[in-house]
Order: C-alpha cells, then structure tokens, then sequence
C-alpha cells in the first residue's frame, strides 16, 4: 500500500445510524452522572468538528439545553498536527468545567482531550470510540478501536461504486 492512500485495511465505516445508536449509548453511560440535581450536567461542549453530531445526540437524550462548542484544530487532511484552540466556549459557562459534558468523536492520540483538560480540568470528557493512546484522557467512551485503525465518519464519505476483490464484472 503507498504512503498516499488511506489505511482501507484497517479501515472502520461508519454509518450515520451507527454513529447514531452509539452517541445514544454513549449518552445512556453518562444519565445521572453528572454533578448537578439527580445527576444533572450544565451543559455540553461539542469539540468541532467531529463532536458536533455525537454532541447534539447527547444533548437531546439526555435533555441539557445548553450547548456549546471549542474549536480545536489537530488534523490537516489525515496528517496530525500540534492541537491549538481556534474557537473556544463563553467563559462565563466554563469556569474550571465542572458540571460540564465535553464531546467528542473520537480520541486518537489524545492531543485534543489534553489541551482542553488543561483549560477545563474538572470537565467530564467522553467520546464515542478510543483508541489506547488517547484513553487515559477520557472519563467516558462507548467503543475502542486499535491504534492503527482509522475511522471513516458518515460525514466525510460520499456512496460510490467499489470495485470487487475479484474479477470485474
């Protein structure tokens, strides 16, 4: 396989129904366990942009009206870089991040959770799939995936033919 192809071997796909009944289950482990009123959470941060879609789900599941984002960009294309925040969540709403859900797709290295740790050290942080670098900085997820695995999102994948392992026709 060339360096300028994606890992199709190790590749997981995910469907937007998938991603839907995992960010319910992810939001199923985390009802009651917040540090509000019968297990409340203030509010949701969806880390953009792949948090945005597991973020909402959560937040209607587990009725928390107050949604947020913090922009953090770590990716150029498939080529991860140093995480810096582009975008970040009203002050006012964050403090040290207690009470607060942070989300989001996916922990890889686990860069990301990092930084925003370091801005919100008393948030819960919970993703939809880990991979075992980055496990150590969430508090909650739904599936591991092995390091070398890489996963295709819904909302980067377009339907079009594939050509079979064998023969043409």
């Amino acid at each position: 396989m060339s360096s300028d192809r994606l890992p199709h071997e190790k590749g997981f796909h995910v469907s937007w129904d998938q991603i839907h009944r995992d960010a319910r289950a992810l939001a199923w482990r985390l009802d009651g366990k917040g540090p509000g009123d019968a297990g409340s959470w203030k509010a949701v941060v969806g880390i953009t942009r792949g948090g945005l879609v597991p973020a909402m789900i959560v937040s209607r599941e587990l009725d928390i009206r107050v949604v947020d984002t913090i922009s953090v960009k770590s990716y150029s294309h498939q080529t991860q870089t140093e995480a810096r925040v582009t975008k970040s969540p009203q002050d006012d709403l964050m403090g040290d991040g207690t009470g607060i859900l942070i989300v989001d797709d996916l922990v890889d290295s686990g860069k990301t959770l990092e930084l925003v740790r370091r801005l919100y050290p008393r948030a819960h942080f919970a993703t939809v799939y880990a991979k075992p670098a980055g496990k150590p900085q969430v508090d909650t997820y739904v599936t591991e995936v092995s390091q070398d695995t890489w996963i295709f999102f819904p909302w980067d994948m377009a339907l079009q033919y594939v050509q079979p392992f064998r023969g043409t026709d």
